[in-house]
């Protein structure tokens, strides 16, 4: 979804790209690699002169159980798949001049009611583990010389994702808050993510880690009462911790039970325009795009 997204922004701005397939059939402006390769990117490719990279790979966090094997392949699909990509740019003639890399609010791990921005320090568990290994693989790009950004998503709230897996629960009116409802949620909207992401892209003084959240976190149980009321139905069925914890298990505490107050403290500051500043209009912005 997100990739999608950005991809069609940069081609409103008639935006040369070159996209690095992984699978599938690959055509005109697309290009085969293998993170897992000795060279992910074959030398012969047509990447020395670029301008950027933009990486946003990562094997999905909320859509499977928490096995051995999955957690594997979360850990692969962003840490060794950074590395070998900063390590490829990094042996270029013309590398580009910036990296921008996916990460997450997940660094931060379950912080109650604290107020978390980018200066704030990474908590504990399994995702705030992944996320500070994920961040320093980029360290070969960092060492040639590369500007560097940690892209820190909340919850993308757009047209798919985690958004559409809610949908149907909640139009059927089988929707309510997770636990006690008390964890606070970092979000923002499709459109925003995409700004924002073109807009760190656009602004050389942003490295480092940049948390892309909308302004205004909300408590879970905010947010459920929030789709409720944008799909017209009652949001008042209540999904028991304990339940979570049997059906999904460690990835309910840390996915959907864990708390992370984050702001955007360095998007603020840098002067970026949030189009879909509450909760209640990025909802309704997604619903529409939905339709």
């Amino acid at each position: 979804m997100l990739g999608t997204a950005v991809r069609q922004a940069l081609a409103g701005r008639d935006t040369q790209m070159l996209q690095l397939v992984r699978r599938g059939p690959v055509g005109q402006g697309q290009l085969r690699w293998d993170p897992e390769a000795a060279s992910a990117i074959p030398d012969t490719a047509p990447v020395e002169g670029l301008a950027a990279a933009i990486h946003l790979s990562g094997a999905s966090v909320a859509g499977h159980r928490w096995t051995p094997a999955w957690k594997r392949e979360m850990w692969t699909s962003r840490v060794e798949s950074t590395r070998a990509l900063a390590a490829a740019l990094a042996r270029l003639r013309q590398p580009p001049k910036a990296l921008l890399v996916a990460s997450a609010t997940g660094i931060y791990g379950d912080r109650g009611d604290e107020l978390l921005d980018e200066r704030s320090e990474p908590g504990n568990g399994f995702l705030a583990d992944l996320c500070r290994e994920w961040e320093a693989a980029a360290k070969p790009a960092l060492d040639a010389g590369m500007r560097v950004v940690h892209l820190r998503f909340g919850v993308v709230l757009g047209h798919g994702g985690a958004l559409a897996k809610m949908l149907p629960i909640f139009r059927f009116g089988l929707g309510g808050r997770l636990g006690s409802g008390r964890q606070w949620m970092s979000w923002i909207g499709l459109a925003d993510a995409v700004a924002a992401v073109l807009f760190a892209l656009d602004t050389p003084a942003l490295a480092g880690a940049v948390n892309l959240t909308a302004p205004r976190p909300v408590t879970n149980a905010e947010f459920t009462r929030a789709l409720g009321r944008a799909v017209h139905r009652p949001a008042i069925l209540p999904a028991p911790a304990f339940a979570l914890r049997l059906a999904l298990g460690q990835m309910a505490d840390e996915a959907l039970l864990a708390s992370a107050r984050a702001v955007p403290a360095r998007l603020a500051a840098a002067g970026f325009q949030f189009a879909h500043p509450t909760v209640e209009q990025a909802l309704a912005a997604a619903l529409a795009a939905a339709r």
